[in-house]
């Protein structure tokens, strides 16, 4: 397509046909000649606003930049809205490929009852692959509003589902030729079904029921990236068993592979949680179809431990993701 805004009739059928409102507290949504988005709320309630620029896949932007942006709200412990989107696009991009990334973006919005709020589209010589800028909002009790600050020593740490689901899903779909010609068919397409698990969503709604100090979704650095985190945020030490830490085999195997650190490679779909009585909220979690373990322990100390068996080790502060080896 040529280089600028996207003329309006491609932008009337392959962006603004492809997106629906479902939202109450949607006043005014996206519209040519629209550059604003209208939202009410309660009194009593409060915006929670998240922004990520997705870069790390270009195989099912739309279905992941939405997942991303609703976790990170879901992780305040609000409830995802919509988002607003600026999509950058270079001129290699035919309008079809257009329309099938905000066809994504809509299933996705529509199985977690959001809605797309406006945005921009333009094409560019300034970006060499599709990148979209998602703005997230969300909506949560004033007094329900979670941050990392209110973590206290002796709480427990719950991860849910498994670690590297994201960055698995992600090179199974890359790298799909490849894997195919090392493991069994089963593995790939097992790996690259993670997708389906990306939302955190639902474990954070049991998780603001059972009621927990912070969440944080596992995303860019993995997991050592985010445990540092959520203790530098907090101010507290920590001891976890690296043994205790969910992995599926799939995703061992494909780190393996390539020869990444799966510990430190983009999680997304799987939720840290700091909470009192985290073997409870396992077994909720467990009685609602989702994996859930207790990792380790926060402390008052400033020391952040890593335990495996015998072995003991110090955390080290957030490295480069282990996916950008591969991807770039």
């Amino acid at each position: 397509m040529k280089i600028g805004k996207l003329p309006e009739p491609v932008l009337i059928r392959s962006v603004l046909k492809q997106v629906r409102h479902r939202r109450d507290e949607v006043l005014v949504g996206p519209a040519v000649g629209q550059d604003c988005a209208a939202l009410q709320i309660e009194p009593d309630e409060v915006l929670v606003m998240s922004t990520d620029p997705i870069t790390g896949t270009v195989k099912d932007l739309g279905r992941h930049c939405i997942h991303i942006t609703a976790n990170d709200l879901a992780a305040a412990g609000a409830e995802p809205i919509g988002v607003m989107l600026t999509v950058m696009l270079p001129d290699s991009v035919e309008e079809p490929e257009l329309r099938k990334m905000m066809q994504d973006v809509e299933t996705v919005c529509s199985e977690l009852q959001m809605e797309v709020l406006g945005g921009h589209t333009e094409i560019t010589n300034v970006v060499r692959q599709p990148l979209i800028s998602v703005t997230g909002v969300g909506k949560v009790k004033k007094s329900h509003v979670l941050q990392t600050s209110q973590i206290q020593p002796e709480q427990d740490i719950v991860i849910t589902k498994w670690i590297g689901l994201e960055a698995t899903t992600i090179l199974a779909k890359e790298k799909e030729e490849e894997l195919r010609m090392r493991f069994p068919a089963g593995i790939v397409d097992t790996a690259m079904g993670f997708d389906r698990l990306l939302s955190v969503i639902p474990e954070s709604r049991i998780a603001m029921a059972h009621g927990v100090s912070a969440m944080h979704d596992i995303t860019e650095g993995g997991v050592f990236g985010a445990l540092w985190e959520m203790a530098s945020g907090a101010g507290v030490g920590l001891e976890v068993d690296l043994k205790k830490i969910p992995i599926r085999q799939e995703t061992v195997e494909i780190c393996q592979y390539f020869d990444l650190n799966p510990y430190q490679i983009m999680s997304s779909g799987s939720m840290m949680i700091a909470a009192d009585n985290g073997h409870e909220l396992v077994r909720k979690l467990e009685a609602a179809g989702i994996h859930g373990s207790v990792v380790g322990r926060t402390n008052s100390g400033n020391d952040r431990i890593l335990r495996n068996g015998e072995d003991v080790r110090y955390l080290d502060k957030p490295q480069p993701d282990e996916l950008y080896k591969i991807l770039g």
